[in-house]
């Protein structure tokens, strides 16, 4: 049977409370916060991280042959951003990565493409929602990922059951290459094309499927019109107690990822045999309709949104979140500007740069970090096995607080890790509170944007403290 066979979500740590953005405008906000990427995150890295999650829940013989990347926010324009993730993620170099970017539609192009797939293919969404200080859009959007392994097999945790879509030209949300912000027309206008489309899809998905409304056992319904949302649930029939949660008070629309990461959030309380239907509204409608197997009973999820989203950290400052966000510009650092990453000795360390890969001798078992030809400790020479850390805990042996080192959000906190199994990394912190960093505390690896110079994007490992719900 076609359909999901592991999933994965990943929600910043970060929270900016939309008061905040009343507190230093004057208006606008509202309640509630949402999710905010770090300073070295993009769409790029967390839907790496989304993607690690789905790969770490999967099958051990169920490898992707092939990896979709959809997000509105690429990194790059020209070059793949799939690639990277597929770097970062270590898969075989006979892997197809492609993107499919641009629009919020994508997310469910690339899903279905998944789907749809004669072989096991990686899915990810991943989005940053912005806009002008002060607008709706900044207040409402958010940050976020998600993947979906899917392939025919009898091992899914959901199948797809069938679905419908319906295409329509329409202009209700545009960005130029370039802007900072979407414009937006009246929203009436996207209400009155909206539902007519919505509902034109939704009966036929059910129609093509034999379900009625009584089947369905959870509604999710999104879009950036989150009005016309609002209207298709209310016309939709379903009972109230099935429609999904749409995490705007907690995590904010996320746009491309959102109806990943609702679905991601379904499938985290879901029972077996429950049918799911997705409803995305984004130039047309398109809808999904999944039934949950006896597998999900004993799938074993790395971590669900909702403890995520219980582990981030709110009070993000209003002035910091503009500055992430490039909207605020501060006197840089008084250190010379980081060179630009160059192209030849990132392609030659590609292993260790993006997919974390240390060597461990044969001769005697020492682990180097970064990869060596000759062992530290024997001097056996290319006696060497390649092993992935990126996946591998580790605890602070000993940490250093720099408040002069150049950093878009100093201080900059710089730790040296060991990780279990052996071998010992100097390496930057991210997601931690300088304040209570400390010797022994337990780390992750997260693949992060290190720095951006002259638009080339220096990807590599940072260490963050296992997340724990606040």
């Amino acid at each position: 049977m076609r359909g999901i066979l592991s999933y994965g979500a990943y929600v910043p740590y970060h929270r900016l409370e939309r008061k905040a953005i009343g507190a230093a405008l004057g208006a606008g906000g509202g309640k509630g916060s949402r999710a905010v990427a770090s300073y070295d995150e993009d769409t790029t890295s967390m839907g790496a991280e989304a993607a690690r999650a789905a790969l770490a829940a999967a099958p051990a013989d169920s490898a992707p042959r092939a990896l979709y990347f959809a997000t509105a926010e690429p990194a790059y324009l020209d070059k793949t951003n799939a690639t990277a993730i597929h770097a970062a993620l270590g898969l075989d170099p006979a892997v197809f990565a492609v993107d499919m970017v641009g629009a919020v539609r994508s997310g469910a192009g690339a899903l279905r493409a998944a789907i749809d797939a004669a072989q096991p293919t990686l899915a990810v969404l991943s989005d940053i929602r912005t806009g002008l200080p002060g607008s709706a859009d900044e207040a409402s959007g958010g940050d976020g990922a998600a993947a979906f392994l899917c392939a025919d097999s009898p091992a899914v945790i959901a199948e797809y059951v069938g679905g419908s879509a319906v295409s329509a030209e329409f202009l209700e949300r545009w960005r130029a290459p370039g802007d900072l912000a979407s414009r937006v027309w009246e929203e009436r206008f996207g209400e009155h094309v909206y539902v007519p489309l919505a509902r034109q899809a939704w009966e036929q998905a059910l129609k093509t499927t034999d379900l009625s409304l009584e089947h369905v056992d959870h509604l999710i319904v999104t879009g950036l019109h989150q009005r016309a949302a609002r209207a298709v649930v209310a016309a939709s029939g379903v009972r109230s107690e099935a429609v999904a949660d749409d995490l705007a008070t907690t995590l904010g629309n996320t746009g491309t990822a959102h109806a990943g990461l609702l679905l991601a959030d379904v499938l985290d309380r879901a029972e077996p045999n429950q049918v799911i239907a997705v409803v995305l509204l984004a130039d047309g409608a398109t809808v999904m309709l999944l039934r949950t197997t006896e597998a999900l009973a004993a799938y074993r999820r790395a971590s669900t949104v909702q403890s995520q989203i219980a582990a981030g950290k709110p009070g993000l400052s209003y002035a910091k979140f503009l500055t992430w966000r490039g909207m605020l510009s501060l006197e840089p650092p008084r250190r010379p500007d980081p060179d630009r990453p160059a192209a030849p000795p990132s392609f030659r360390s590609d292993p260790w740069k993006f997919g974390f890969s240390a060597s461990r001798c044969r001769r005697c078992g020492t682990r180097h970090l970064p990869p060596q030809r000759v062992c530290i400790h024997c001097h056996a020479v290319d006696q060497m096995d390649t092993e992935r850390l990126a996946d591998v805990p580790a605890t602070i042996a000993t940490f250093t607080i720099d408040r002069l080192a150049y950093s878009p959000s100093p201080p900059l906190v710089a730790a040296v890790v060991n990780f279990d199994g052996g071998g010992r990394f100097n390496c930057e912190m991210t997601d931690v509170d300088p304040d209570q960093v400390a010797i022994g505390q337990r780390v992750e690896m997260s693949f992060r944007r290190l720095y951006t110079a002259e638009n080339v994007h220096n990807y590599f490992w940072k260490a963050r403290p296992v997340r724990q719900p606040a």
